[in-house]
C-alpha cells in the first residue's frame, strides 16, 4: 500500500472503521486502485474484476465517501491474499489502511485460515501490522496467478509478507 504523500489535514486514527464493501463502492475502489496502479505501485483492476470480487473487499468511508479499500481473497484452505490495499492519496496516514488490514486479518481468523499473505513494495508497513517477510518461493505457486498480467513480470521486486493468524496483532 502506498504510504507517501500524507495529507496536511490531521485525522483521528481512532475513527477509522473498515466495513464490507457494497456495489455502490465499486467505482471508488476502481478509481483508487487504478490511481496507484498507474504509478506502478499495484496491479490495475477492471470494473468487471471489482464487481466480481466485491464480496472480498472492505472499505473505509469518510463522510459517506469511500476513501480506502482492500480485499481478502482466499487462495487455498489455509491461505488468503490481502490485495488491492489502497488509500486515496489525500487521505494517507489516517489509519485507514491499517483498519482494512485488521478487518482482513479478523475475517481470515473467522474463516479458519492459518495465514494471510501480501505482495508489496512497502514491507515496513506490513511489518508494523504483524507480518513477516518470507521468500516468495516458499508460497504456493497459486499465489502468482495474477503476476503474468503485471508489466513488471517476470522481473518483479515485490516482497512477500505473511501474517500467521495465531500471532497477528
Amino acid at each position: 500500500m502506498p504510504e507517501q504523500g500524507a495529507s496536511p489535514v490531521t485525522r483521528s486514527v481512532s475513527t477509522a472503521r473498515a466495513e464490507r464493501a457494497t456495489v455502490y463502492d465499486a467505482e471508488s475502489i476502481h478509481n483508487v486502485v487504478n490511481y496507484w496502479a498507474a504509478r506502478g505501485e499495484m496491479l490495475p483492476r477492471t470494473m468487471g474484476e471489482v464487481y466480481e470480487n466485491i464480496r472480498d473487499f472492505f472499505v473505509v468511508r469518510e463522510d459517506g465517501e469511500t476513501v480506502a479499500c482492500g480485499a481478502l481473497h482466499i487462495t487455498w484452505g489455509d491461505l488468503a491474499e490481502l490485495k488491492s490495499l489502497a488509500v486515496r492519496e489525500d487521505r494517507q496516514s489516517a489509519g485507514y489502511g491499517s483498519a482494512i488490514v485488521r478487518a482482513c486479518i479478523e475475517e481470515g481468523r473467522s474463516l479458519g485460515l492459518e495465514r494471510v499473505f501480501a505482495l508489496t513494495y512497502r514491507p515496513g508497513y506490513f511489518e508494523r501490522l504483524g507480518f513477516q517477510q518470507v521468500d516468495v518461493m516458499d508460497l504456493p505457486r497459486k499465489v502468482w496467478n495474477e503476476c503474468y498480467r503485471c508489466p513488471k513480470f517476470p522481473g518483479c521486486n515485490e516482497i512477500a509478507m505473511v501474517c500467521d493468524l495465531g500471532a497477528a496483532k
